[in-house]
């Protein structure tokens, strides 16, 4: 028994390890294509009013399809679903979450703060992501036993992180105006960035550029990718309304994933706030 349950974990860090190595070619294969046609595509608009472009749908089938070819057993969820995937049970082993440009606003215009976000769930739960960060030209990867990297390179965060007046926090905006309300102290004491992308404003907490994030609007395809940075750099994730892990059901539509992350003691800070009387 003892043998078998050895066997069992050898040959999932195998498979794990397989994984990681082809995101990571799946990722890196589309860098050119995005930034090729960065600003220069037109655009239309989706039903809950976020923008879509070509690069959205022809990222997302090309990773794909270079996972499936390997992986075929495994699941696939797009924020680009077509009709035929657009809600569907996750009971494979393994599954690949992707966000194919996150930050599509920004991409289409020409603003800079834009990713490909691709994440792998093993039962259900993100084990490692894969963000490609257009504005610095650097594809940042990691996972909870495995640390955070940045283009292969290991990032040191062993300096703490201190609330000093020069900490910057990522927040995504719009937000519900009564949420805004319970955290306008924070925007008297720290400085704050609206990033227009919820991979990349997540994946900088991870590597330490940002003491903290909010987010009250993110779904699955949003955070998945950069939930394993966190896990990886160390950093609290406290969701607003439950933990989504493990996924048991993929839906285009699904509900929004709020979160707050960063150091233990802003992620303490703002559950102070939103916890108090209006």
């Amino acid at each position: 028994m003892v043998r078998f349950a050895a066997q069992k974990r050898a040959r999932r860090a195998n498979d794990i390890r397989h994984r990681i190595n082809a995101g990571r070619v799946a990722v890196r294969a589309q860098i050119s294509f995005f930034k090729n046609h960065f600003g220069q595509l037109s655009s239309d608009w989706k039903a809950d009013a976020s923008r879509v472009t070509f690069a959205d749908f022809a990222i997302s089938e090309r990773v794909l399809v270079a996972l499936r070819e390997d992986f075929p057993k495994d699941q696939f969820c797009s924020e680009e679903a077509g009709p035929k995937d657009d809600c569907f049970a996750l009971t494979s082993e393994f599954a690949w979450v992707i966000d194919p440009v996150d930050g599509t606003n920004n991409y289409a215009l020409g603003f800079p703060c834009c990713t490909i976000a691709l994440a792998l769930l093993m039962d259900g739960k993100p084990i490692y992501g894969f963000i490609y960060d257009f504005s610095t030209d650097s594809l940042i990867e990691g996972g909870g036993r495995f640390g955070v990297e940045i283009d292969q390179r290991k990032v040191d965060l062993s300096a703490p992180m201190d609330a000093c007046e020069q900490a910057l926090i990522g927040l995504h905006f719009p937000m519900d105006r009564e949420v805004s309300f319970r955290l306008a102290p924070l925007f008297c004491k720290y400085r704050v960035r609206a990033l227009g992308s919820i991979s990349l404003t997540l994946a900088l907490v991870a590597t330490g550029y940002l003491y903290g994030a909010i987010d009250t609007k993110g779904k699955l395809w949003d955070i998945a990718a950069a939930v394993p940075l966190l896990e990886g750099a160390g950093m609290d994730i406290k969701y607003l309304t439950g933990s989504p892990f493990p996924v048991e059901e993929f839906a285009v539509d699904g509900p929004a994933i709020p979160l707050v992350c960063g150091a233990a003691a802003f992620c303490q800070e703002v559950g102070k706030l939103l916890a108090s009387e209006a």
